[in-house]
Parts: structure tokens; C-alpha cells; sequence
């Protein structure tokens, strides 16, 4: 998991969104079916990461539909003990600074 959450950092530092929203589907993928608050916090992640995709394509509309499903699985981040949390938590911070840039 390490692996997967630096490269989904890396790729949204570089403005890279596309990629960020693979590397991170890459381990939220064969566990996208469990009812688990960790998974869900992933899918949160590559929703930020498909909203400011979306952006840099001219698709503000859609952009803001994507956005909203990051917002829902936000709080996940408060509820989960994992050992990944700070890990979470720096990548949450750096989902908040690209928004405003976004337009959201």
C-alpha cells in the first residue's frame, strides 16, 4: 500500500491526475467490493484525484459531481484505525491545498 499511496502523491504534486487516479485504483481495486471505511477513503482519494482531471478537461460540472463523492467519504479519515493514517492525513491536507486552484 506504501507504494501505491507515494506514487498517488507524487502524481498529484506533478499535476499528474490521471495518473494519481490509476496508481491509487491499483490497490483500492481487489478490495473495492468489502464494506470497509478504509476502502471507501480510497475511492474518496481517486475521486479528488478524477475531479481535478475533470477540471483540466473543461468539465467543471462533472468535476463538481466527483468532487461531491470525495466530500462523503472524507470524514473516513477520523474513523479508521490503520496503519496508513498518517499517510491519509498528509494526503488529505495536500487534496485540500490543489482544491482551491481547482475552482471547487
Amino acid at each position: 500500500m506504501h507504494k501505491y499511496l507515494q506514487e498517488f502523491t507524487l502524481c498529484l504534486q506533478e499535476k499528474r491526475f490521471y495518473d494519481a487516479h490509476e496508481a491509487l485504483e491499483a490497490a483500492w481495486f481487489p478490495r473495492r467490493f468489502e464494506k470497509n471505511k478504509e476502502v471507501k477513503l480510497l475511492k474518496g482519494f481517486i475521486n479528488a484525484a478524477v475531479s481535478f482531471e475533470l477540471i483540466k478537461r473543461g468539465r467543471d460540472k462533472q468535476s463538481k459531481k466527483v468532487w461531491a463523492n470525495y466530500l462523503k467519504y472524507r470524514p473516513y479519515l477520523f474513523e479508521i484505525d490503520s496503519q496508513y493514517q498518517n499517510s491519509y492525513y498528509q494526503l488529505s491536507r495536500l487534496v485540500e491545498t490543489i482544491k482551491p486552484k481547482s475552482r471547487h
